[in-house]
């Protein structure tokens, strides 16, 4: 497991599973010559996209961003489909760590998509009960709401079985919520109408979890977002103005889908990796 601690605050990569999706659709209208410059993929013009939480762990509290694809929710053609190659094994990276799931205080969502939220909810017998089950769960309200009643686009991603078992510890906010001093999750819509962001600032430092606006470091460009974004205006102008912030503060950017980095920093014309942390093979 990757960490990166910065004064009073530790941020550790969990393993929750690894999905390969298809490379046009997850660089949009961008042309294929350009982004596989930047990001490989294989024989299927899939790329490697991780689905690891990120545990962060200050000021005595266990918070977790996302929730990883969890284990045995997907059935053989939806596998194959999303290129399931590996399912989530959190709950034995937080044993290595002398944690369990109850452990957790909060687990934050910056979005419902099934690629986050399938390891919010497991299998106990033939019943679906929280993963996490001491945690307070913190999603937008705009997200919530729209899960509940998705639309003729979203209703393949916002699958009951991920939503339906955490209702009870679920608490939304509608613009900023701070979870601790200086943890907060800010709504920005673009990939989703509810999607979120992660800002922290502690320790002297910035650090940003763009979630899927920026959900590899070969999307650093405004301009490059997904084909699966509802609101891909939105995921612009936010991903423009977070990513300016952050290199004019030499901000970490922490990732939860990318195949290479865990987090990064950019020099301040964003045209070269400062600091990083790798992802293991």
């Amino acid at each position: 497991m990757e960490q990166l601690k910065v004064g009073e605050i530790n941020f550790t990569w969990l393993n929750g599973g690894v999905t390969h999706m298809d490379g046009g659709a997850m660089f949009g209208v961008v042309p294929k010559p350009l982004w596989e410059r930047k990001y490989p993929h294989n024989e299927n013009n899939q790329i490697e996209l991780r689905t690891d939480p990120i545990l962060i762990q200050v000021d005595g509290k266990n918070i977790l961003i996302e929730a990883g694809i969890g284990n045995n929710k997907f059935s053989d053609k939806q596998k194959r489909n999303y290129g399931i190659t590996e399912e989530s094994m959190l709950e034995a990276n937080l044993k290595e760590l002398e944690l369990s799931t109850s452990d957790i205080d909060y687990v934050l969502m910056t979005h419902m998509h099934f690629d986050h939220a399938s390891g919010i909810a497991k299998w106990q017998g033939e019943e679906l009960v929280p993963t996490f089950e001491n945690a307070t769960v913190i999603v937008s309200e705009i997200e919530w709401d729209e899960l509940k009643n998705p639309n003729v686009r979203s209703r393949n991603t916002y699958w009951e079985q991920n939503w339906k078992p955490i209702q009870h510890q679920v608490q939304t906010f509608k613009n900023t919520f701070e979870v601790v001093p200086g943890v907060e999750i800010h709504h920005t819509g673009g990939h989703s109408n509810g999607h979120s962001i992660i800002k922290i600032e502690r320790a002297g430092e910035l650090f940003i979890h763009m979630a899927d606006i920026m959900p590899t470091h070969a999307h650093q460009n405004p301009l490059w977002v997904l084909a699966y974004d509802d609101y891909p205006l939105d995921s612009i102008f936010a991903k423009e103005k977070l990513v300016k912030e952050g290199l004019e503060q030499e901000a970490w950017f922490i990732f939860y889908h990318d195949y290479k980095y865990r987090a990064l920093k950019w020099s301040k014309d964003g045209k070269e990796v400062t600091k990083e942390v790798l992802r293991e093979r």
